[in-house]
């Protein structure tokens, strides 16, 4: 059966910003015993003081987090240069036969072209498309037969150069994406290779999210 402190630990935990917020005292934590209070109460299948709740709160080790915020900050200052491109087009069509092949033809079409930009990632059920604008009437001509689920215009994409360590580093992505939460930026897509990361938002948003992105190596 599980304790009051290890269930407040998990509620605490899958929370997004709470364990941190918390470390950074940015939390009352009266506040949040009451808050959370009911749920602990249906895990444990009592009642539950929030005296109790608070202490519980209390003794959570901020151990992982300092060492996780220790690693990034080593991590962010060797993040490499930032490419940012405008005038984007995304696209969202649900999977098909034909829609590989019209994709592999735009591949071949574009040869070694490196002037345009135009990334494809493939999901179970749908896959989606982002070009730079002169690739549009390519899309809208070869791919007029395909279901089409979703499409934006007037996006800005923003590519992270990783070092070769990102991947034994955790909360990498974490790191990133919790600062444009925080300034309440919406990530439209985002496309990450082995040492890339690729982030497309509006081109509205697009100063604003370069502005942050510099500051992560300022940390």
């Amino acid at each position: 059966m599980k304790t009051i402190q290890e269930t407040v630990e998990t509620i605490i935990k899958r929370t997004p910003f709470i364990e941190e917020a918390m470390q950074e005292k940015l939390i009352n934590v009266s506040s949040l015993a009451r808050v959370i209070q009911p749920e602990v109460e249906q895990i444990l299948g009592k009642n539950v003081k929030a005296g109790a709740i608070m202490m519980s709160i209390n003794r959570i080790s901020p151990v992982n987090i300092l060492r996780i915020r220790k690693n990034i900050k080593s991590f962010s200052l060797k993040l490499g240069d930032f490419i940012v491109r405008s005038d984007l087009f995304d696209y969202t069509f649900k999977n098909s036969n034909t829609l590989y092949k019209q994709i592999s033809l735009l591949f071949a079409k574009m040869g070694t072209n490196r002037e345009s930009f135009f990334t494809v990632s493939q999901g179970i059920f749908e896959t989606n498309i982002v070009i730079s604008s002169n690739l549009k009437e390519e899309i809208d001509r070869h791919f007029d037969k395909e279901e089409l689920i979703n499409s934006m215009k007037k996006l800005a994409s923003i590519t992270i150069k990783l070092p070769k360590t990102n991947i034994e580093q955790s909360g990498i992505y974490y790191f990133i994406l919790k600062q444009l939460a925080w300034s309440n930026i919406p990530v439209q897509e985002i496309i990450s290779t082995t040492h890339e990361i690729t982030l497309v938002v509006k081109e509205s948003d697009i100063n604003k999210t370069f502005s942050i992105l510099i500051d992560l190596k300022k940390v």
